[in-house]
């Protein structure tokens, strides 16, 4: 016997026709290029995206087609999240840190016609578009006419004004229906391990995840929340904030490229905002630029982070300035939260070092995905210490890459992370490792993280890696690199004291390194094999 209930597909569209429905005065604030502040609505939003599915399909684009964006957080583009996808074609972000070599090749492989890009990133398509002519037909700049710099494309590939576009067009039809296992938006990983792979996401998964993920222990937005992304657009969808501010009516705050900390901190104050998500790498140049400044937050009460592991002392220095630190985690392919550090009854009585501990994990399962630390015979032990290769699955998880038939696993099968970690009785995941990135000496394993989030906490430290470094005797042996908090200077033999009685002796580097800056890679991450590279060179 059926359920006699009404059935609606599950479709993005539905987000921003809810915001502007019952949010419309909502504000989306966006910073230009050249620092001016842009106001929208979601009411207005939602009838540009509207007129931009009009402007598309003049420009021929079909249902199911790629169009892809090379820009940043911005209003215009996040009308184009929702007309895209909401016309059934699919939204492909672009990545600009990316090489040229790989852009070329994801424009090619993901066969996108179209390119709405950021005047800014204009050379960037230039530099591209000779070589992915046989498939790209049109790109379009983001601004007003007067705002597009002088570029040449390939006689085959036309260039037009997104704002013309949208003052010509016709009319703003209404979001169409169809199935919610259409395709939405595609995503590709940043390539560090051999050519960039596509995550393919469709409308079900996508409205899931943004139902999911806005329950109070993950972002647990309100209607009276201002929401600063920190994390670029072109980013896993900036973690799935531009569906789960306008499915809670929240503002969202849009920084443009002005992420450095001047701004960042200016942006965050003025407007008010009350939550905002970022890297790890974010966090620290921002704290880094108000200990210099002695600047504070104004209203900013919460903060997210993921993409990498968020400092022990780091979590505590942003609580004492009145911000809670939630960890979040996941990957490309997992759209990208599965889990996110919220308290439990257990933990909540914690004193405040272990507290702190605590927080530092990537956190609990979120409902609708689950992970598991495995071996080859199965799951391990979730006791807090047995170590597995992390795996994950659900509503909102790949089971396979676009175009990429070989990769493809069962629908209900565990996806590989490429993570090391451990799961404790609560349920609770933390990251002991990159499967990459562990050290083994002597035949024991040591966590590069672990010795990274302590060598933040000393005082002369702003950030560090660790890697490993051949060694005739056990193999390998922990090499960090550390970057000094401005006007400080660490001594490396002060650092290594640092470690005593906080690991155990064999797992203490051998050398600390002193470097101006450590290289970063396209989403933010560290580039360990960069590390590799400059501080580990093998002979022959």
């Amino acid at each position: 016997m059926l359920g006699l209930m009404q059935r609606r597909e599950l479709l993005i569209s539905s987000l921003i026709a809810h915001a502007a429905r019952h949010h419309g005065e909502a504000e989306v604030v966006s910073r230009r290029d050249d620092g001016r502040i842009a106001r929208t609505t979601y009411a207005e939003l939602e009838t540009r995206a509207r007129k931009l599915v009009s402007v598309l399909r003049d420009l021929g684009v079909a249902f199911s087609d790629r169009v892809a964006t090379l820009a940043m957080n911005s209003d215009r583009h996040l009308e184009l999240y929702y007309a895209i996808s909401g016309m059934g074609a699919v939204c492909h972000t672009i990545n600009p840190r990316l090489s040229q070599d790989d852009i070329a090749y994801i424009v090619d492989h993901a066969e996108d016609g179209f390119i709405f890009t950021d005047p800014a990133f204009l050379p960037i398509v230039a530099a591209v578009a000779p070589r992915v002519a046989h498939v790209l037909r049109g790109v379009i700049a983001l601004c007003e006419p007067d705002e597009i710099p002088a570029c040449e494309l390939p006689p085959e590939i036309a260039l037009y004004c997104y704002e013309t576009l949208l003052d010509q067009a016709r009319d703003a039809p209404d979001w169409p229906i169809f199935a919610e296992e259409t395709a939405s938006a595609l995503c590709y990983t940043s390539g560090t391990t051999g050519k960039p792979k596509g995550a393919l996401y469709s409308h079900r998964s996508t409205v899931l995840y943004a139902m999911a993920t806005n329950a109070p222990d993950v972002f647990g937005l309100r209607a009276t929340d201002r929401v600063l992304p920190a994390v670029p657009m072109f980013h896993v969808n900036a973690w799935g904030l531009p569906y789960v501010a306008p499915m809670a009516g929240a503002s969202l705050l849009m920084p443009g490229r002005h992420l450095d900390p001047v701004s960042l901190l200016a942006l965050l104050n003025d407007e008010r905002a009350t939550f905002s998500v970022g890297v790890p790498t974010v966090w620290l140049n921002l704290i880094g630029h108000m200990r210099q400044t002695e600047e504070s937050f104004e209203t900013l009460q919460r903060i997210l982070a993921g993409g990498a592991a968020f400092p022990r002392a780091l979590i505590a220095e942003f609580e004492q300035r009145g911000v809670s630190v939630r960890h979040g985690w996941g990957m490309t392919e997992s759209s990208p939260i599965v889990t996110a550090n919220a308290p439990k009854p257990t933990t909540a009585a914690l004193d405040a070092e272990a507290l702190l501990d605590q927080q530092a994990k990537q956190g609990r399962v979120v409902y609708g995905a689950d992970v598991r630390a495995e071996n080859e015979a199965g799951e391990v032990p979730r006791d807090g210490v047995t170590q597995g290769n992390l795996a994950l699955r659900g509503h909102w998880v790949a089971n396979g890459y676009y175009l990429l038939p070989e990769t493809e696993i069962a629908p209900d099968a565990w996806f590989p992370t490429g993570d090391v970690g451990v799961v404790d009785a609560e349920g609770y995941v933390l990251l002991t490792d990159r499967t990459k990135d562990l050290i083994k000496s002597g035949g024991e394993w040591i966590s590069s993280i672990a010795l990274e989030n302590i060598a933040v906490g000393h005082p002369d430290v702003a950030e560090a890696a660790a890697i490993a470094e051949p060694d005739e005797k056990w193999g390998e042996r922990p090499l960090l690199v550390v970057v000094p908090r401005t006007g400080h200077e660490p001594q490396p033999e002060d650092v290594r004291a640092f470690f005593n009685g906080k690991v155990p002796n064999w797992s203490i580097p051998d050398r600390v390194i002193i470097a101006e800056e450590l290289p970063h890679g396209a989403t933010g991450k560290i580039l360990k094999s960069e590390l590799r590279r400059i501080y580990t060179p093998r002979e022959g």
